[in-house]
């Protein structure tokens, strides 16, 4: 019987280990010997209608598929490209006599809520089209925000930057006996999982981040004001978490108070802002030295920080990957599912990707306590595991980071 070849592509904003997801499914496929190639999209599903394909054990060394685990970014690039709607575009026939032409037999896409969306239409469309190819999606995102499965690989070490990011700020804002206010916004575009991850940064009860605002509940500025002057009277360095994602009870995005605010090419509005319009508001409203601190890209890509657990949960998300599509899955999604007990532990499983791709899991309401201010224990149960465990990063010569890049 003629091998079938495994392509792999990954697509949306990247994460920690969204290398580790690739290295997950690169592995197994060499490895697999009912596999004949292993090619990788560059910039994922757009790169391949453009036939720009890359060979792994071919154009990247096995050894340097090594350093995947630990380099940041999306090695293949990525991309926000949308397949059309509708099955009868002429895109799909193209795309899948590309696919036919590299004999390709089984697909895996690692991203989020947008590429299971790919990853839908394209198993749909082979369906129609009484193709064999076999496509299924490994999960990734900071976010954590897909249904159906109980984290995703990318929030663990996100949220690990995170909390250490606020520790260190509330180290540095208590260097001076002055009153001061310090607000970190975090990504979160209507959930709010990586800025609840703040925290995770407290030592004891009453330690900052005093405040923590998640795009689940309105926000409504006066009572913010007042709930900072509150805060002030406990301790005078305040620090503040906020979501990207904030918005009012209409449904207005409190960074679009001050700013335009632009949309990408699946319609999401590009946040911004929201972190120095709240600082202005206070700087005006109260007598305190207030900044704003945006983490912005590096609370998604830094590795220095990641999180042993989401490292290895990633990889082993694309090598179960690689065994559905070769056992003949199509159209799933690749889950966690967590395991009752007192002891972290998870096992993989497979979703329906047409019952995940358009929609979102937020934080359950319940875990949002203190009029939309602050974060409930049961959070702290739910991520704490997440974070566990260091990766050691390999350097080179200066003790700097040593990644690989592709050519």
């Amino acid at each position: 019987m003629e091998k079938k070849n495994l392509l792999v592509g990954q697509s949306g904003g990247p994460t920690a280990v969204i290398n580790s997801s690739l290295y997950g499914v690169v592995k197994a496929g060499l490895q697999e010997a009912s596999v004949g190639h292993v090619y990788g999209m560059l910039n994922g599903i757009e790169g391949f209608l453009q036939d720009r394909i890359w060979e792994f054990g071919k154009d990247i060394s096995l050894v340097e598929i090594e350093k995947l685990k630990t380099t940041p970014g999306a090695y293949l690039g990525s991309c926000r490209y949308k397949l059309p709607e509708c099955m009868e575009d002429a895109v799909f026939a193209i795309l899948f006599k590309k696919l036919k032409a590299l004999n390709i037999g089984y697909v895996v896409y690692i991203g989020g809520n947008d590429s299971m969306d790919t990853v839908s239409k394209m198993s749909r469309y082979a369906a129609k089209i009484g193709s064999d190819i076999k496509v299924c999606g490994a999960p990734k995102t900071v976010d954590n925000d897909l249904v159906l499965t109980d984290h995703t690989p990318g929030f663990g070490s996100a949220a690990k930057y995170v909390a250490t990011t606020v520790r260190e700020i509330t180290i540095d804002a208590n260097v001076y006996e002055t009153k001061s206010v310090t607000i970190v916004e975090i990504m979160g575009r209507h959930a709010g999982w990586l800025t609840a991850a703040g925290v995770l940064a407290r030592k004891y009860k009453g330690d900052n981040p005093l405040l923590v605002y998640l795009p689940e509940v309105a926000f409504e500025e006066e009572t913010f004001i007042r709930q900072v002057e509150a805060a002030l009277e406990k301790n005078i360095n305040v620090i503040v978490c906020i979501s990207e994602g904030i918005h009012d009870a209409e449904g207005v995005l409190i960074c679009e108070y001050g700013n335009e605010v632009g949309v990408d090419s699946f319609g999401h509005k590009m946040l911004a802002g929201a972190g120095k319009h709240l600082e202005n508001l206070l700087r005006d409203r109260l007598a305190v030295k207030v900044r704003s601190v945006e983490l912005n890209v590096v609370q998604r890509c830094s590795t220095m920080m990641m999180s042993k657990t989401d490292q290895q949960e990633a990889i082993g998300s694309g090598t179960f990957a690689v065994a559905s599509v070769l056992q003949g899955v199509t159209g799933k999604m690749i889950s966690f599912v967590r395991k009752p007990g007192d002891t972290y532990a998870i096992s993989y499983g497979l979703e329906d990707v047409n019952e995940i791709c358009n929609k979102e899991k937020t934080v359950p309401l319940d875990w949002i306590i203190a009029d939309g201010s602050d974060i409930a224990d049961a959070f702290l149960a739910y991520c704490e595991p997440l974070i566990k465990g260091n990766v050691d990063i390999p350097c080179d010569g200066l003790d700097l980071p040593d990644f690989v890049y592709r050519g």
